[in-house]
């Protein structure tokens, strides 16, 4: 029988009771089948694994639909109950990580009687874990108080991320001091009746007008907002939950937070995550004053007094930089990437590189700008087989989540259902800023990740189911393609069909190395504020988070504080991953690493390209981020592609 995705409602109006109808189903089949374990587990030890396994994919069907259309349905009602269905999910799924009697099931197998089958003795290593790991083994009181702390976490993390969407910020200005925009851009900012032109904080306002506008006052009052965005109103939200954090960790043993989420991830130790930081910063320092050097050098220009580049002004003048030194104008370079043209290289060039078609379909979907794929394969002896389902949800509108991130909307496994992801992002519906082309390369590989690795038999191995600090390797990695000019060339067109020029693109890329010390700054200042928010809780008296971010951004930062702002009020990473952003820096070692493997002059070759998709995207979470890379790569992963890459 061939599996058929969602049937999605065919109208606003019905979008809450759908949300509802599909979060109860999926909750009474999972407590069913838990329950069946409870009173009469089968006799079969692998029969018990996969019976827990399915009701671990209901409920997780639960939370996906929760979290996805909690945060981009364009219905409040929609929305709010997705938020109860995500945090009901929560709730059951604490409930089965206490439950002794359930935890006896497995405890109870035989490790003998599953040896044989590899996957299986995975799974039962790792429920084993899970179990251990949330608490079962403590007493009634305290597995009382872990079941109230997660509750009241899921609903920080909830209303933290619902203020930072919800929270967008404007100024207005006279279209005189919007000079330097490029014309589509004015175009879409008409003035009003009092002459006078919004710009919001969503990004397709902001980074422009931080890149373009001759007008310092403009760009110093958009920073503000965007970096003033959740304040005052996440502050409290978010020391709630950095102490309750801490509560959980040192309640199951764990000295901090950073520890007991560390446990199950590649980095293993809480303590290593601010050595790696410290490793990276090291490496970076050259680099970034090197940058420095550049941008304050052109910025001294103008302000000849100037001892540093305030943050508010650094995107416009490394424009300059890029305009004059590496001569990268970047208005010209938006030309060639209308939107549209994107969207359709991308699929372009990801089908080509991994044997995969996207047939558009025209199905019920929550917005009318949300396009929708079915995923085909091409690859010989496949005879079409369908993949998947994917929606792309690509621009900006009031009530959505404000950043870029893929949305699960089913997991896959091979007679079960079929995997369905959605890439939630905001960019113009016009032409593109050459980073958020990269941004959507990046973002499409989470998508196809889930895709492929949704057709084995286990909802545990599903999708992007490795290590987190694993996790973004595989989309940085697809970066690269954006990046490369026979690649660009192939869809990167100007309104006269012209394409990109090569040397354009070398240009761009020298010009991109120039930041990327700045950049790599930045991103470990965003790391240790993550990962030092969290063990400051371990602290006798934790500072208070405004004075710990100014002195982190002053240790590890690329660009000076701007006085009086919160950047970390709206900083969603600390919600989802917590006290790991070290994360994308870790992943982002082993993307250059696995890079190294493709011939630079052919990005295309079959063999490397069809080896990476089968050995690192195909398996999901089956075995260990390291093993899979390694045996991608034919050894362990380096550091060396990585600081060669950062050096140059």
């Amino acid at each position: 029988m061939t599996l058929a995705p969602l049937a999605l409602p065919t109208s606003l109006d019905a979008w809450p009771a759908w949300v509802s109808e599909r979060a109860t189903a999926e909750l009474d089949r999972a407590r069913e089948l838990v329950e069946g374990l409870r009173s009469a587990p089968p006799a079969d030890p692998h029969a018990v694994l996969q019976q827990w396994d399915r009701a671990a994919g209901h409920l997780g069907n639960v939370a996906a639909v929760g979290s996805l259309f909690g945060n981009v349905h364009p219905s409040e009602a929609a929305r709010d109950v997705a938020d109860e269905a995500e945090q009901e999910a929560s709730r059951v799924a604490t409930q089965w990580s206490l439950d002794r009697d359930l935890y006896d099931v497995f405890a109870a197998i035989d490790d003998a009687a599953v040896a044989a089958d590899p996957l299986a003795a995975r799974i039962l290593a790792k429920v084993r874990a899970d179990f251990r790991r949330s608490g079962v083994d403590k007493d009634e009181t305290t597995r009382a108080r872990i079941t109230t702390i997660r509750e009241r976490i899921t609903e920080l993390d909830q209303e933290f991320s619902r203020v930072t969407r919800d929270d967008v910020r404007t100024i207005r200005v006279t279209p005189e001091q919007l000079a330097g925009m490029p014309e589509d851009w004015l175009a879409a900012h008409p003035a009003d009746d009092e002459g006078l032109v919004t710009v919001t904080t969503d990004y397709p306002d902001s980074v422009p007008v931080r890149m373009f506008a001759r007008d310092q006052d403009v760009r110093r009052d958009i920073t503000i907002a965007f970096l003033e965005r959740g304040w005052p109103a996440t502050e409290g939200l978010l020391t709630e939950l950095f102490d309750l954090r801490h509560e959980l960790a040192t309640t199951l043993g764990h000295a901090d937070w950073p520890s007991y989420d560390a446990d199950v991830k590649m980095i293993g130790e809480g303590p290593a995550i601010p050595e790696f930081i410290d490793r990276i910063t090291a490496v970076a320092t050259g680099p970034m004053e090197r940058d420095l050097a550049q941008v304050l050098e052109r910025y001294r220009r103008d302000h000849p007094d100037a001892e540093t580049v305030p943050g508010f002004d650094y995107q416009y003048y490394a424009e300059l930089v890029r305009a004059e030194q590496y001569e990268v104008d970047a208005q010209r370079v938006r030309t060639y990437f209308d939107f549209g043209l994107v969207r359709q290289g991308l699929l372009d060039v990801t089908g080509r590189l991994f044997e995969l078609r996207y047939d558009a379909v025209e199905v019920p979907v929550w917005h009318d700008e949300v396009t929708a794929y079915d995923v085909v394969s091409t690859a010989a002896g496949s005879d079409g087989a369908s993949l998947g389902r994917i929606y792309l949800d690509l621009h900006p509108r009031e009530g959505k989540y404000k950043h870029a991130a893929q949305f699960t909307l089913a997991d896959g496994v091979r007679g079960v259902q079929v995997p369905e992801g959605v890439l939630v992002c905001n960019f113009s519906r016009g032409l593109m800023e050459h980073d958020h082309v990269v941004t959507l390369f990046h973002e499409f590989g989470h998508l196809l990740h889930h895709v492929l690795a949704g057709h084995g038999d286990w909802f545990r191995f599903a999708g992007v189911a490795t290590e987190w600090d694993f996790v973004e390797a595989p989309s940085q990695m697809l970066e690269e393609w954006a990046w490369h000019a026979d690649v660009l060339r192939t869809f990167a067109r100007d309104a006269s069909g012209e394409a990109i020029p090569a040397e354009l693109v070398a240009a761009m890329r020298a010009a991109d190395d120039y930041g990327k010390g700045i950049q790599t700054r930045t991103q470990m200042f965003y790391a240790a504020m993550s990962y030092w928010f969290h063990a400051d809780r371990a602290t006798e008296q934790a500072p208070d988070l405004t004075s710990r971010m100014v002195e982190l951004q002053d240790r590890y930062g690329a660009l000076p504080y701007l006085p009086g702002t919160h950047m970390f009020a709206s900083f969603g990473h600390l919600g989802g991953y917590s006290s790991a952003y070290y994360t994308y820096m870790w992943s982002l070692v082993i993307a250059k690493d696995m890079f190294s493997a493709f011939d630079d002059t052919d990005l295309f070759a079959p063999e490397v390209a069809h080896r990476y998709r089968d050995r690192i995207l195909v398996p999901g979470g089956a075995a260990d981020a390291a093993d899979l890379v390694a045996d991608f790569l034919g050894r362990p992963s380096s550091f060396e592609a990585y600081a060669a890459w950062l050096a140059r």
